[in-house]
């Protein structure tokens, strides 16, 4: 399914595909996303799955999940300007102990 990012609501429409990417990929995650310029755009992902990990294997779980989105000549998701992987208190919490 190719998305478009020219047009009326196409760059909402890329948010939509990072944000369902990224939560097929870590069902328990919360997700927001947002668009900081024509294929550009910025994530902030809070999940255990990041728990143990270090920050680069927690990017790389986000970069794996969002890759088709970034890959091949008209890719929609140009680059990520921001990623923000953030482990949820009671998983920090839990690890600790």
């Amino acid at each position: 399914m190719p998305i478009q990012i020219a047009g009326p609501g196409g760059a909402l429409e890329v948010q939509a595909a990072l944000d369902e990417a990224v939560s097929q990929a870590m069902p328990e995650a919360e997700v927001e996303v947002t668009a900081a310029g024509p294929g550009h755009f910025e994530l902030r992902v809070t999940s255990t799955a990041f728990a143990g990990k270090t920050r680069v294997r927690q990017q790389q779980l986000v970069y794996g999940a969002i890759a088709h989105l970034m890959s091949g000549p008209n890719a929609p998701v140009h680059a990520i300007d921001r990623l923000e992987c953030i482990i949820p208190k009671s998983a920090s919490k839990a690890e600790s102990r």
